[in-house]
């Protein structure tokens, strides 16, 4: 640490650390096929295949229901929509139902992020612009700061500012009014809101991983808009490969789209998906070469474990917090590795896939 960080509060270097850890697992993700997260460039390319009402969305049927009936009837009182939180790991629809809601509301949305809103001056602006009934979506809402979070509470229950003018004894507060808003909360760490701004929230969805037959119907969707040609079995096969995540499944068709097109196919069957997936490393369960890579180390290098985190980063190269971030969650999902008190251990579904031997017990 600099000595710049000497007259930083803890809580500022707490938020330094955490923003240098979030930048550590985007620069992890950056060429991942199989990532779940998402560039900029990259969502202006998935603007186009997303869903535009309730009725296109495709999955998530208890939210769609219940998240519809909830407009509907604050359409038909002409009051402000709840606030909503939406949860869940990335990739699964979050932005494109914030999307949805300003659409079905007839209202227009404002998209930030929790890191973009550095000062509290920033979000009051922000909320200040806002005409009645619109939506304010906050990406990352877990990354606001904690003065940020306390000038977004009264404007969430009495859509209200209060700004403090001046400094030290002389310092007063400021109340400002703004127009009613509807506020959409998007996180992939739910854990880390704080207790009192989750519960600000008139309504909190978890959104799931998707069913394969979901995701079929998904990638007929978007093969359809990308004027793709694709046969009943060469989108099943890319639907198993999609990691449960309509964003890795719409970005293995363009990477199929772009094989197909090299190779001249007029198709692509499952023939021309397999093709491709095999270029991008992309197996059966939708695993890459890092996820092959733990699981490989975790055999091979500590006897299928336990091991630590940090001792397994160690051994493939990678940083304890990118692996328990972005790699993990889905391998524990599928049921590859498993959590103990001593640390991670390999299952017999990784020794499985892997084509190993299992030597000994497992734990």
């Amino acid at each position: 640490m600099n000595h710049a960080d000497d007259d930083l509060q803890p809580d500022a270097i707490l938020e330094r650390l955490k923003g240098a850890a979030e930048a550590s697992k985007k620069r992890a993700d950056k060429n991942r096929v199989a990532s779940p997260s998402a560039d900029v460039a990259e969502q202006q390319i998935d603007l186009s295949l997303r869903p535009r009402s309730l009725a296109e969305f495709i999955g998530q049927q208890r939210i769609r229901k219940v998240l519809g009936i909830a407009i509907a009837a604050a359409r038909g009182r002409n009051e402000v929509l709840d606030h909503v939180l939406f949860s869940g790991p990335p990739g699964l629809g979050k932005t494109s139902l914030a999307h949805i809601i300003a659409r079905e509301l007839g209202v227009n949305l404002r998209a930030t992020s929790g890191p973009a809103i550095e000062r509290a001056g920033d979000l009051a602006a922000i909320v200040n612009d806002l005409d009645r009934g619109d939506v304010l979506f906050i990406d990352e809402i877990h990354r606001l700061s904690r003065v940020v979070e306390e000038i977004l509470y009264p404007a969430m229950e009495d859509f209200e500012l209060n700004i403090v003018v001046g400094k030290g004894p002389g310092a007063r507060t400021m109340r400002l009014a703004v127009k009613p808003f509807t506020l959409v909360g998007a996180t992939t760490r739910s854990g880390l809101l704080s207790s009192p701004l989750r519960d600000r929230f008139g309504q909190h969805y978890h959104l799931d991983f998707y069913s394969r037959a979901e995701l079929t119907e998904i990638v007929r969707r978007s093969a359809g808009l990308l004027k793709v040609r694709l046969d009943d079995d060469g989108a099943a096969e890319l639907a198993a490969r999609s990691r449960g995540t309509p964003r890795i499944a719409n970005r293995l068709l363009r990477r199929i789209r772009d094989y197909a097109q090299i190779n001249h196919a007029a198709v692509v069957t499952r023939e021309v998906a397999l093709g491709a997936l095999e270029l991008l490393e992309v197996d059966g369960f939708g695993f890459d070469r890092m996820d092959r890579a733990i699981l490989s180390a975790l055999i091979e290098k500590f006897n299928g474990g336990p091991v630590g985190i940090e001792s397994l980063a160690a051994a493939v190269g990678e940083e304890a917090d990118t692996i328990g971030e972005v790699y993990e969650p889905y391998l524990l999902q599928e049921g590859f590795i498993a959590r103990t008190n001593r640390g991670r251990v390999a299952t017999q579904r990784a020794y499985d896939h892997l084509g190993v031997k299992r030597r000994g017990t497992l734990l």
